[in-house]
């Protein structure tokens, strides 16, 4: 079965078509700019842009980079402000006239960790964090989803959100080295270790993997694995939600 899968992102809307039942991309992954403005009308926009390029009649899964319940977004944190509140399924049905499956992107990307990549079979307490322009997170205990976990939006110090200290987009703002960003990384890990003592942590997002250059600075004493799809769990994950 194939499924459409959309990942929207703070600098991106990606997509691709997914063979739901084996955890593959069946056609080339596509990419979109996010908008500046990233407001409802705008991302819609390009979301129907995605289906049109790829000619897409079916249902579509969708991750999206907020609190998302029962296809609303509860806030707005990677996003504009005026999310807040939006009906984000009907919003892309409205644009489509197709039927959307959408929760939150670090969820979903978590989901195919889980059913596909490294947390396949995995029990006890497992955390997906998705690194990119913010800091995601998908918690998973005995393989089931606890949803909506936001730890990236978390303050710490003088930052409003731990991910405006240690996600990608701050190593790509501040200009750090790998080792400089990675330790500033460890100190988000380690935050959710001594918070919720997981069993594994998984990483999602563009620079898993890059893994190599910053593992080293890891220090937690929980296991820390690339989640095995890089920057297209999102995708995966999306397709799985609309199954």
């Amino acid at each position: 079965m194939e499924i459409l899968g959309i990942d929207i992102g703070g600098s991106g809307i990606k997509g691709a078509i997914v063979d739901i039942e084996k955890g593959i991309l069946v056609s080339k992954k596509h990419r979109i700019p996010t908008p500046k403005s990233a407001k409802p009308e705008a991302i819609a926009k390009k979301v129907a842009k995605m289906v049109e390029h790829f000619n897409w009649k079916g249902k579509v899964g969708c991750g999206f980079p907020t609190i998302i319940s029962h296809g609303k977004a509860l806030s707005a944190s990677n996003i504009h402000k005026s999310w807040k509140g939006v009906q984000v399924d009907e919003l892309f049905k409205k644009h489509t006239g197709l039927d959307f499956f959408v929760a939150n992107d670090a969820d979903v990307a978590g989901m195919a960790a889980m059913t596909f990549g490294a947390g396949k079979g995995k029990m006890g307490l497992v955390i997906m964090i998705t690194i990119g322009t913010g800091l995601g997170s998908g918690v998973f205990y005995d393989g089931n989803l606890i949803p909506n976990f936001e730890l990236g939006v978390v303050p710490y110090k003088e930052y409003r959100r731990f991910e405006h200290f240690a996600a990608d987009s701050a190593r790509k703002r501040d200009n750090l080295s790998f080792e400089e960003w990675g330790k500033r990384f460890n100190k988000f890990l380690k935050f959710v270790e001594r918070i919720f003592s997981p069993d594994l942590i998984i990483l999602g997002g563009g620079v898993s993997k890059k893994m190599r250059n910053f593992e080293k600075y890891i220090t937690v004493d929980v296991p820390v694995i690339p989640s095995q799809f890089e920057n297209e769990a999102g995708i995966v994950g999306a397709a799985l939600l609309a199954k």
